[in-house]
């Protein structure tokens, strides 16, 4: 797993809100920085580099990627036709683990890629346990009800909004890809541009 569990929220009371929108993350009740000056300390002013920086790693930490994966995810992003930030945001979002996660078959990133790793995901009917899977519209995503019935449980009586690129069928915990996303439609708390201008310097 690319990000450790323990520290999964860490990061969001540095930038003040959950990147995820947990209700449960720490930085609901406590939106300023962790340490004895955390509540009435002032945010430093930060520079360019700093700004563009903060949300390149916004980026990462909503996916749990690498900095290895992101680079990866960015070059491939600047090949052939189209515009690059759009096919870096579509690649992201549509990895398995992230349609895992924001179709509500699993509660968090971090839920979904474990449960991809053990194979408990289906794509099409088929055990897929690669994370960066990339699935494609029309293909149909599902949990392997007979593998984790607190995953199934989890799944059924998830009330996670659904964007409109996802089709989910609660009851059968499974969704289908309708469509690529649009950019706007991705719910991530991240600045697409500053990333690329971030890896673009």
């Amino acid at each position: 797993m690319a990000i450790k569990v323990r520290a999964k929220h860490k990061f969001c009371r540095r930038v003040g809100e959950c990147i995820w929108d947990d209700p449960k993350c720490p930085s609901v009740k406590r939106p300023y920085k962790a340490g004895p000056h955390g509540k009435t300390g002032r945010r430093g002013k930060l520079s360019t580099y700093g700004e563009l920086l903060l949300e390149k790693q916004k980026l990462r930490f909503h996916y749990a990627i690498s900095e290895k994966q992101l680079r990866i995810a960015y070059a491939k992003a600047k090949q052939g036709h189209g515009q690059a930030f759009e096919k870096l945001f579509r690649t992201l979002e549509l990895r398995l683990d992230a349609v895992v996660f924001r179709s509500g078959l699993a509660p968090s990133i971090f839920a979904a890629k474990q449960a991809v790793n053990h194979g408990h995901i289906l794509v099409d009917g088929k055990k897929v346990d690669r994370n960066s899977y990339r699935v494609k519209a029309g293909q149909v995503v599902a949990l392997n009800t007979a593998k984790s019935e607190s995953l199934t449980d989890l799944a059924k009586n998830s009330n996670k909004t659904i964007p409109a690129y996802l089709e989910v069928d609660r009851d059968a915990c499974k969704c289908t890809v309708v469509r690529e996303p649009e950019v706007e439609e991705i719910p991530v708390k991240a600045n697409i541009m500053s990333v690329i201008e971030y890896y673009a310097r």
